[in-house]
């Protein structure tokens, strides 16, 4: 306790120091249940000078539901948060919530109620589950992991298969590959997992309590995907705070519109460019399904993020901003898309393994759209010059056997060799004829 206790004192002392006005501290499971819990939490208001919200079991199951719901596009599931001293589970659709329940099966207190014997701990959770009315066979495909436990869990996971994405949050496995991974954990062999090393020695001894109570679940509710989510309370208790208008708005547009402000030349031009994709999209004939059209639009968004790197190596920074930058709502393969599309917009068609490796997740529709995406965003920009009020004027029609790109003749001037080749180039990728009009 005293050093929680040292922790906090800094924590006030950094938050004094960066000027933070208003702070929420919530306590959880092991405060309600630990015999000094009421002293410890007395103590922390003394050091922090603010009330400590302590939360019951199903508030702590509802706020990271919405943690859930406040990083990922829909969720549909159900939720699972293992702390130290308990687990929480919630049913998920869309933005509502069901009913929480909360099981006495933290990582920390399976180990203390086992005695460090990973059979026993084995047994206590097939009790606990089989007497749980929640924990039953699911008609949801799909489990939210939430959890620092089931994050390392993920990165041991992503270290095993050479993953190339390294972003934890959003990581989806199918279940029966990952219960197999889990009992490999739980045999006691981890000590040689490549990037067992980021693994703190004290998470180290909790990995198979997690494995086990992560294992009892894909048996029990019959899940067909784990996916892994870097949010949970906290985020959920700040999304709980968002007014309404703000809660049901698309978070991946949202962020991206914000770095767009922050880093592109002109983020209206940004915004123009979606209407122009759009536009491209429907008279080519490509289909999109919802999460793909979202996608699209976040690569509009942050396709001129790059423009300060030297052009040799804009595209991989700007690809790897995208990959790797702390966007919610949206898939790993949502990310290479976007990616991608923007890495073609500024390099041109020709990539390989070596200089993107996110390339090699990328499956063959990926790599076609984000292909045309980013050949197409190329032609816009050579017309815009990342500017506003162009690409409004310029319009894709569709004629009896080839498409136009309508160009007003206030901007004939625009026109030129390197338009006319990129043109080409993306002619041939989506197999039509291509021309330019004046009118």
């Amino acid at each position: 306790m005293n050093m929680a206790l040292q922790t906090l004192k800094r924590f006030h002392a950094l938050c004094r120091q960066i000027g933070v006005e208003e702070i929420y501290t919530l306590a959880t499971a092991a405060a309600r249940e630990a015999k000094n819990g009421s002293e410890f939490i007395q103590n922390a208001e003394n050091i922090l000078q603010n009330k400590i919200y302590l939360l019951s079991g199903s508030e702590e199951a509802v706020y990271s539901a919405y943690g859930v719901i406040s990083t990922f596009y829909k969720p549909k599931g159900i939720s699972g948060d293992l702390g130290g001293g308990s687990l929480e589970l919630i049913d998920i659709d869309n933005s509502d919530v069901g009913e929480g329940v909360t099981l006495p099966l933290g990582s920390l207190c399976l180990q203390y109620m086992s005695n460090n014997d990973i059979t026993v701990a084995a047994r206590i959770v097939h009790e606990q589950f089989d007497k749980s009315t929640v924990v039953r066979k699911s008609m949801t495909r799909c489990f939210y992991a939430v959890g620092g436990t089931w994050r390392n869990l993920a990165k041991l996971h992503m270290a095993t298969k050479h993953y190339r994405l390294p972003v934890m949050h959003g990581y989806e496995v199918d279940a029966v590959e990952m219960e197999d991974f889990l009992r490999f954990i739980v045999s006691g062999c981890i000590d040689n997992i490549g990037g067992i090393i980021t693994v703190s020695k004290n998470r180290r001894q909790l990995l198979s309590y997690g494995a086990i109570i992560l294992i009892g679940l894909i048996r029990c509710m019959g899940f067909e995907k784990i996916i892994f989510s870097g949010a949970g309370i906290r985020e959920g208790f700040l999304y709980s705070r968002l007014p309404q208008a703000v809660r049901v708005s698309d978070p991946l547009i949202t962020a991206c519109t914000e770095v767009a402000i922050l880093q592109a030349r002109s983020p209206k031009q940004a915004e123009e460019l979606i209407d122009f994709t759009t536009n491209a999209f429907e008279v080519f004939g490509i289909s999109e399904t919802e999460d793909e059209c979202r996608y699209r639009k976040a690569a509009c968004l942050l396709a001129d993020i790059g423009w300060r790197i030297h052009p040799d190596y804009r595209g991989n920074e700007a690809a790897n901003q995208i990959a790797l930058g702390s966007y919610p709502g949206i898939s790993h393969e949502g990310r290479i898309y976007a990616a991608l599309a923007v890495f073609f917009r500024n390099t041109g068609l020709l990539i390989d393994n070596e200089s993107l490796p996110i390339f090699q997740l990328a499956t063959k529709n990926i790599i076609e759209k984000a292909r045309i995406l980013g050949e197409t965003m190329h032609i816009a920009y050579l017309f815009s010059a990342s500017t506003a009020g162009i690409l409004p004027h310029l319009s894709w029609h569709k004629k009896t056997n080839h498409v136009v790109l309508y160009i007003p003749e206030r901007y004939a001037g625009l026109l030129g060799e390197r338009p006319l080749n990129r043109l080409k180039k993306l002619s041939k990728i989506i197999k039509q004829p291509l021309s330019f009009e004046i009118f």
